[in-house]
């Protein structure tokens, strides 16, 4: 991701808050380039009975591999903890072995975040 000029900081803040979708998206499309991974994957995850968690993950690990949507849970709730909830994005169970850059990418809402609702099952 390429960091913002003031120039463009105001363009995407004023297209949001204008409702004038092709100013902002003109400018948040530079910064979710489809040829490059994203340095971290933005995420927020809420829970009932868990303050708002995120951290900083990488969309890929150490040794190359992608970081998946079942790691990013676990490394936000701890594993035990994250394999006894129902994670929904959207609404829509996102499978654990799905790659968090392609989550982020296609389910992150206009602010870049991807928001996970934690439910208990």
């Amino acid at each position: 991701m390429s960091s913002l000029q003031r120039r463009d900081h105001n363009q995407l803040w004023l297209g949001l808050s204008n409702d004038r979708f092709d100013q902002f998206w003109a400018v948040n499309r530079s910064l979710a380039a489809a040829d490059t991974d994203f340095r971290y994957i933005p995420f927020r995850v809420y829970a009932r009975d868990l303050s708002v968690r995120q951290k900083l993950v990488k969309p890929r690990t150490e040794s190359g591999a992608e970081t998946t949507f079942g790691e990013l849970c676990a490394l936000a709730l701890g594993a035990e903890k994250a394999a006894g909830l129902r994670l929904l994005v959207h609404g829509i169970r996102v499978p654990p072995e799905t790659p968090v850059q392609w989550v982020s990418r296609h389910l992150a809402h206009c602010d870049n975040f991807v928001h996970i609702c934690a439910l208990e099952t």
